[in-house]
């Protein structure tokens, strides 16, 4: 499997992705809004885009589709309900269906409501575990709930799914939002020892050219996995008073996605 990480430069910071078949050159566009960089891209690889996924329906991830489609002929693919929302899908997806590239590409579909209750991620097994995870996780952090999502949704696809995949799954998430995600990190967990010294390097890294990170790592620096930290829980507590002693794990995400709403 190539993947190429395409950083398009707006203002909402967002990736494109390519992943392709090395021995067929099909290749898959997942959410390609800027539709000329991600043309240019497979052109310069040798690439033929045949299939678009989008993993949700807003605009920043669906936006370049009439383009492309109309460029390639690429079929385009999402979560299945979402044929009201994207135009002129062709293929709906549900949690296990397998969405293939040229002759031996496999990937799984997840369906991970939360950041919007029609998203779906893409996960790659084997030797090159990855999750291609579109706005439910970001490098440090954890999708917004504002637009169509619910953060009763996001816990459970947090809990049951993404926290149980391979430590060593890389993660490919819609946008670069590693720097100010770790900000909070260290806002809500101060003594986090990973967090400080990841966020020297990234804070200046070159978008186009950005850490990748694994489910492992995001396990020492993502406060969303972090429910169970006795430093996160006492910061929560000086934020909401009234939290319990022993709080479970679910009342702690969400006091925590509350938080990052307005920090």
């Amino acid at each position: 499997m190539l993947v190429e990480q395409i950083w398009i430069a707006n203002s909402y910071r967002n990736f494109n992705y390519l992943i392709a078949c090395p021995e067929s050159g099909e290749a898959l566009a997942v959410d390609p809004l800027d539709h000329r960089k991600c043309l240019a891209a497979a052109k310069d690889k040798g690439w033929e885009i045949t299939q678009i996924l989008n993993t949700h329906e807003h605009p920043d991830h669906i936006g370049g589709n009439r383009a492309m489609i109309a460029a390639t002929g690429a079929k385009l693919l999402a979560h299945r309900n979402a044929k009201d929302k994207i135009p002129n899908m062709d293929v709906g997806l549900a949690a296990g269906d397998t969405v293939k590239v040229g002759r031996h590409i496999e990937l799984e579909v997840l369906d991970t409501p939360g950041h919007t209750m029609s998203h779906v991620c893409l996960r790659a097994h084997g030797d090159q575990a990855a999750l291609f995870c579109g706005d439910t996780l970001f490098n440090a952090g954890a999708g917004n709930c504002h637009n169509g999502g619910h953060p009763h949704e996001l816990y459970q696809t947090f809990v049951r799914q993404l926290a149980k995949l391979p430590d060593e799954t890389r993660i490919y998430p819609g946008h670069d939002y590693i720097a100010n995600n770790l900000k909070f990190t260290l806002d809500r967990e101060p003594d986090n020892p990973r967090a400080p010294g990841l966020l020297a390097e990234v804070e200046n890294q070159d978008p186009a050219h950005p850490l990748v990170t694994t489910l492992g790592l995001e396990k020492e620096i993502n406060t969303f996995f972090r429910l169970h930290s006795p430093s996160v829980i006492a910061r929560l507590r000086d934020a909401f008073p009234d939290l319990p002693d022993e709080p479970d794990e679910k009342t702690v995400f969400l006091k925590l996605r509350e938080l990052r709403n307005s920090w």
